[in-house]
């Protein structure tokens, strides 16, 4: 190995340490599940009220991921990122000297805002640093360093809401002044690395963008990050309900169901982004759709607990990797069109929106079963898209 390819190794290594920690930072927007509860009980809030926090942040990603994509050709990827870390750091600031209803929306749609911003430009940024056989890999590790400051955030909050050491009057919200410092040395070392950019994309504006989707393999792409981001937010929502329906488990018992999902899923990523460098991109996505598939039929049975908690960590385990690869095929197909084809993506994950809409109507209709139905038909997708994906070497 010559001086010189060590020396490109290091520089590799030096520029995605901070691209990580953007990574990091990325899963400060799972914080709002956990907080709408106490911003619940803090205010007295109805449900309608709670429910709406959440609602923000998937309808953020809907206006602002195909501008961000577009954005990116005037000012380049590392200045966006940089622009949504700040938008980050606002709205984590906000909830430390304010705690009201208004605030906590404007807080919580700053922090959507930024986050739509951040992983609309993040996952290209790190296309430009690594080969596109490796894409695939290093975006879903990326996802397992998110998933850390997922599972970190209730956490926290719990050890702020119960410590006996002060905490200048935050309580739960501790964890706002905790990642804003995270987030301040993120955007530090960011802006401190050195980053050699592609060229900016051709398309520029917000109908040239859009008509990407008439290409038949970023529609394909489209649909499958929304099916990839409803089967999440359904195994969440609904996979605790299944436990108390069929087993009579109380709402504090239940919540083993999401623990469980997110175990399995942040396991998937760590497994994943070593995996998708020793197997083929194909075999690996249609390994985790089968996986999906026997977790959807472990509930439709239900005929004990185990067998549902099996159920819901094989379709964690089977979903930890389906964004990274859809993502990454994506950028490798339209490499002319990298920006914009990521904002598409982003927008896809209104996908969270949609699908719980759909599976509260069947479930009204048909109990949780028909609720598992609606995310059968998006598992079944992703089994189609496993077809659709081009077999590469792994380098």
């Amino acid at each position: 190995m010559t001086s010189a390819m060590v020396s490109d190794k290091k520089s590799s290594l030096l520029q995605m340490l901070p691209v990580m920690l953007c990574f990091f930072t990325m899963g400060f927007v799972d914080l709002v599940g956990s907080a709408t509860n106490f911003v619940k009980e803090d205010l007295n809030l109805d449900p309608a009220q709670a429910g709406f926090i959440p609602s923000l942040v998937f309808f953020w990603f809907l206006i602002f991921s195909v501008p961000t994509g577009i954005l990116m050709n005037k000012i380049g990827r590392k200045k966006t990122v940089m622009l949504s870390q700040l938008l980050t750091l606002v709205s984590l600031l906000i909830p430390i000297f304010d705690s009201s209803y208004v605030t906590m929306l404007i807080a919580f749609s700053l922090l959507g805002i930024g986050n739509a911003v951040m992983q609309t430009s993040l996952n290209p940024l790190v296309s430009g640093l690594i080969s596109p056989s490796r894409l695939a890999s290093t975006l879903t590790f990326g996802q397992f360093v998110k998933a850390l400051a997922s599972l970190l955030a209730p956490y926290l909050m719990a050890w702020g809401a119960a410590s006996v050491i002060p905490t200048f009057g935050l309580d739960w919200r501790v964890v706002f002044p905790v990642f804003a410092a995270v987030n301040i040395l993120s955007v530090t070392m960011l802006g401190a690395t050195p980053i050699q950019e592609e060229k900016p994309d051709k398309v520029t504006g917000f109908m040239e963008c859009v008509k990407l989707l008439s290409i038949p393999f970023v529609s394909l792409c489209f649909v499958g990050i929304m099916c990839h981001v409803g089967i999440d937010v359904g195994t969440n929502t609904f996979a605790p309900q299944i436990l108390i329906e069929k087993f009579g488990l109380t709402t504090a018992e239940a919540v083993i169901g999401t623990q469980i999902y997110f175990y399995f899923r942040t396991g998937g990523c760590l497994a994943g982004s070593y995996i998708l460098t020793r197997v083929p991109a194909k075999a690996f996505f249609a390994f985790s759709v089968i996986c999906m598939i026997l977790g959807i039929a472990a509930l439709f049975i239900a005929s004990s607990q185990l067998v549902v908690l099996i159920g819901i960590a094989l379709i964690g385990f089977g979903n930890s990797n389906v964004f990274s690869v859809v993502f990454a095929q994506a950028l490798n197909r339209q490499p002319n069109e990298k920006n914009e084809v990521s904002g598409l993506m982003i927008m896809g994950l209104f996908g969270g929106t949609v699908f719980p809409l759909c599976m509260g109507f069947a479930q009204g209709g048909m109990g949780v079963a028909g609720a598992v139905g609606v995310m059968a038909v998006g598992v079944l997708y992703l089994l189609y898209f496993a077809s659709q994906i081009k077999s590469e070497n792994v380098k």
